[in-house]
């Protein structure tokens, strides 16, 4: 039985994906992907699976996500989730289907947020001078 472990990162969620041959079930954090909440966030999630077809109904994945935000969640999921079906199958064509569709399914999302700096409320955002 052919088991593919993948994982995927956003800011600072990170998620990872348990692949094995099935009935095509899929949940993150023990919830089936047909009622997680938020509806963007489902749908975000969805997207490997539409582009792979065939293939997601031959497999169960089991995805575990960590840290971050929702949506941050979300999209590290998606890329363990198409990394997990590209290695499980070895289909170059999906590959390069990933690919033409989005290059955050398969490339970890590497923008991080810029720390705060001393002198102003954020990170750009600065106090005003007066000359006056």
């Amino acid at each position: 039985m052919k088991i593919v472990v993948t994982s995927g990162k956003r800011k600072t969620a990170t998620a990872r994906a348990v692949i094995k041959p099935g009935k095509g079930r899929v949940r993150i954090n023990s919830v089936p992907v047909e009622i997680h909440q938020p509806e963007l966030a489902r749908m975000k999630i969805m997207e490997p699976l539409i582009i792979a077809k065939e293939l997601a109904e031959k497999v169960d994945i089991e995805v575990k996500t960590w840290g971050g935000g929702f949506m941050a969640q979300a999209e590290a999921a998606r890329t363990a989730i198409a990394r997990a079906l590209l290695e499980f199958s070895g289909d170059e064509e999906l590959r390069k289907a990933f690919l033409e569709y989005d290059r955050t399914l398969l490339v970890n999302d590497v923008r991080r947020k810029l720390p705060k700096i001393q002198g102003g409320r954020g990170a750009r955002a600065r106090r005003q001078t007066s000359y006056r």
